[in-house]
């Protein structure tokens, strides 16, 4: 599914010269390079200010905190991501409601958040499930309309954009992650918050860093949180590869949208916008999928569910709130998808060689 060392020498060079620049910078934590990186992310997003964090949940939560919302509040959010962004939100204080989705995209179903709604609703968590930005104009509406705040989890959506905007710059606040897996992956945990509002992001800033707003004076009760120097400066080598990286993932999904044709296998639908997907993952689904993962591993193409188990089945979450009509949609398709492998180093060959193997799939 990803294979790091067959990344181009040059970009794995960079690295370590970014590695050896901190080492011989002599500053390890909050030095230039994590606010040289959050300055180019920043920019990159088409906002004003991103904070850097320690992970994409700790930025959810991060998010959470700053705008207020905690105990006795609620937040809605999809069933179908990974455990992370309910545990923020669990994390925050705050109460997840889980609602259902769109069964085309997997991505949240408006007509079930809007069932999901009650007095204590603060905010709507959405989550740009497996690279994909839809429908914006919908949500950003929808939260106006409701009086709630929107909150974007855009840890598999790195620089997908909807209409000229990017991921992360429709709501209040969007968070990202650059776990090594991401389109934008770092050598181990890292994350981003990022905002157009200065206030908020001069809170997270201390949130992140012990609610410490000058040394040794604690404001309020913060985390350790903090996006190290050596993750920065080898993100700020990968960010340039970026673009490269992520028309590749789109060539990819190109040829097995125009070349896959089995009809015990189902696509999701297509972008809205070639820009609105950079397929963090490509998801297939059938009602043969187990048998399906197996043809495949004995054509030697490796595949992974995302998410095989959806949070409201995780035994954490079993009495949460979730939308009164039931969450059918999810259950399904967390029992019927699939992901190829859809990754920057995956060659030609590579690519036709997962297409003939799903293609000759015959259950």
């Amino acid at each position: 599914m990803n294979d790091f060392r067959a990344e181009p020498p040059e970009l794995q060079d960079a690295m370590l010269d970014a590695v050896r620049r901190v080492l011989e910078s002599g500053c390890y934590v909050l030095g230039r390079e994590v606010e040289a990186f959050e300055h180019q992310w920043a920019s990159a997003c088409g906002v004003k200010h991103a904070v850097g964090v320690g992970n994409g949940m700790d930025a959810i939560e991060i998010a959470l905190r700053m705008l207020d919302i905690g105990p006795g509040d609620e937040v809605i959010t999809t069933p179908m991501t990974a455990f992370a962004t309910v545990l923020a939100i669990l994390r925050s204080g705050a109460i997840p409601v889980l609602a259902d989705i769109d069964p085309e995209t997997a991505l949240l179903a408006p007509e079930s958040v809007a069932r999901c709604l009650s007095s204590r609703t603060r905010a709507v968590a959405l989550v740009h499930l497996y690279g994909q930005v839809r429908r914006m104009d919908d949500w950003t509406s929808f939260c106006e309309e409701h009086g709630i705040l929107l909150i974007e989890d855009c840890a598999q959506a790195h620089l997908a954009t909807w209409r000229d905007r990017v991921a992360g710059g429709f709501g209040a606040a969007g968070a990202y992650s650059f776990y090594p897996t991401k389109n934008l992956g770092a050598a181990g945990d890292a994350g981003m918050l990022v905002t157009h509002d200065e206030a908020l992001a001069r809170r997270a800033r201390y949130l992140r860093n012990y609610g410490e707003t000058e040394r040794y004076h604690h404001l309020e009760v913060g985390l350790n949180s903090r996006l190290d120097e050596i993750q920065a400066a080898m993100l700020t080598e990968r960010l340039k590869w970026l673009p490269a990286f992520t028309a590749r993932r789109r060539h990819i999904a190109g040829v097995y949208r125009a070349e896959i044709y089995n009809p015990q296998v189902r696509q999701l639908a297509d972008p809205e916008e070639p820009s609105s997907h950079v397929y963090h993952l490509f998801v297939i689904t059938s009602d043969r999928r187990d048998a399906l993962q197996e043809h495949l591993q004995g054509h030697e193409v490796q595949t992974l569910t995302h998410y095989p188990i959806p949070a409201h089945l995780q035994k954490p979450c079993l009495d949460m709130r979730r939308d009164s009509a039931g969450l059918a949609h999810s259950e399904r398709h967390a029992a019927t998808c699939l992901s190829l492998p859809c990754h920057p180093q995956m060659s030609d060959k590579d690519v036709e060689r997962v297409v003939a193997a799903v293609n000759s799939f015959q259950g």
